[in-house]
């Protein structure tokens, strides 16, 4: 477990007592996934909040339930851009923004239509294979700034797959929360001409 302050933590349980009365109404996450809501989301998405300086601006991509997006803002206290189509999922997120005392924008676009200013940082979880997200990214990115990608097993083989498209500088950290997980950092990343 992420060793967080005790006002970080009532923040995260209200977040997390939000979600669920949600969840109910709206599929935010899976129905079988709230007994593992701690573990399974919440703890998955804080093991980045580590690599996040003080003050860097975050965008979270395709943010849905608010992972890691939400989780990172009530964290690391820094301003997170999120961007989601849904429009009822946007509507959870401006309410777990306000009620959890999160420094959040969110943006109800496609990532592709949204122009928020370039960050420090983008984030995502679950959404696409590393050759989209970079591709998503690219604009969003401060030109000294990295993504932080949480990704599953298939993790290497995206990597290879999208070092066909894009020249990158990558770093492989074992997912402290899913033992065939992953999180990539990449940063210095432009298309192969």
């Amino acid at each position: 477990m992420t060793t967080v302050s005790r006002e970080t933590h009532e923040r995260l349980e209200r977040f997390a007592d939000l979600l669920v009365q949600w969840n109910a109404k709206i599929n935010l996450v899976s129905p079988r996934d709230i007994a593992q809501l701690w573990p399974r989301h919440i703890e998955d998405s804080l093991q980045l909040a580590e690599l996040i300086s003080e003050g860097a601006t975050i965008t979270d991509l395709g943010s849905g339930g608010g992972f890691p997006g939400i989780i990172l803002a009530i964290a690391t206290g820094n301003p997170v851009t999120l961007i989601e189509s849904d429009q009822r999922k946007c509507a959870f997120l401006r309410e777990a923004g306000r009620i959890c005392e999160a420094k959040v924008t969110v943006i109800a676009k496609r990532i592709e239509a949204a122009s928020p200013p370039p960050a420090d940082i983008i984030t995502a979880r679950a959404l696409a294979p590393l050759n989209k997200l970079l591709e998503w990214a690219r604009p969003l990115l401060k030109e000294d700034g990295f993504c932080l990608f949480l990704k599953g097993q298939k993790a290497q083989a995206e990597l290879t797959e999208a070092s066909a498209d894009w020249h990158m500088s990558h770093t492989i950290i074992p997912s402290r929360t899913d033992p065939g997980g992953a999180i990539i950092k990449v940063s210095d990343f432009k298309r192969v001409v």
